[in-house]
């Protein structure tokens, strides 16, 4: 997953990322509220680390500016020297998910933030297999198959699918893609993305006859729509596929 750091300690911000880096994720490191709050502007993270006093802007104050923004799914933990159960129900109180101490207990932390991952994405995180409309998508084989009939992918074109089909209706931005696809941050412009998204629109035959759509966002990504008027998107994870495969 891709997670965005706010530390002003540069020693502190470097053993979070650490902590994080070990766990398989990728990191997005700030010094400076304001900077961290524009980035998050125009790109998609899955989950924040804040500290209390950020430069300019202040961890409470890009928390209240992504909560205005419509990021009420997105979990936010507080990372803060501040032991005090004043200041943690405070962060509590303006919206945060979790609150931790520095310095890290790595252990702890990153079971805690697994725990918010694990609660924030449920069908992403956890389930052998899951199910959107007509889509079945095996995570174990890495296999999609639609209305039954496996569709065949590269590595590639699966995490691509996956990525999108557990993030229906949010907008992911092209350095998000390209970090959980490619492993790597997105540092210069490339039509990589945008020729890959248009080869598996065509693959999985994302049309409305089957429900969905793929939206270009100018200049920012691609949202995936499910376009069944005035129903609900069901995700549905088969928590036994484990145990039935055995």
């Amino acid at each position: 997953m891709r997670i965005a750091v706010l530390q002003r300690d540069p020693v502190m911000r470097q053993s979070i990322e650490q902590v994080l880096l070990n766990a398989s994720h990728t990191c997005v490191g700030y010094d400076d509220g304001l900077a961290m709050s524009k980035a998050l502007a125009r790109s998609s993270v899955d989950l924040l680390v804040l500290d209390w006093q950020a430069t300019r802007l202040s961890g409470a104050e890009v928390l209240r500016s992504t909560r205005g923004l419509g990021g009420d799914r997105l979990p936010v933990m507080f990372a803060s020297s501040d032991t005090s159960e004043k200041s943690m129900v405070r962060a509590l109180a303006a919206g945060a998910d979790d609150y931790v101490a520095l310095p890290l207990r790595p252990a702890e932390f990153r079971e805690r933030i697994e725990a918010l991952l694990r609660r924030a994405y449920p069908e992403l995180l956890g389930a052998s297999s899951f199910d959107v409309g007509p889509y079945h998508f095996d995570t174990r084989r890495q296999l999609v198959m639609l209305r039954g009939q496996p569709v065949p992918l590269s590595g590639t074109q699966y995490r691509l699918a996956a990525l999108f089909f557990s993030n229906i209706g949010r907008v992911m931005s092209r350095d998000h893609i390209f970090a959980m696809v490619w492993g790597r941050e997105f540092r210069e412009f490339t039509r990589t993305i945008d020729s890959h998204v248009s080869r598996l629109r065509l693959l999985l035959e994302i049309e409305a006859h089957n429900e969905f759509r793929l939206q270009p966002i100018y200049k920012s990504g691609y949202r995936l729509l499910h376009l069944r008027q005035g129903a609900d998107v069901e995700v549905s994870a088969d928590p036994n596929a484990d145990k039935q495969a055995a």
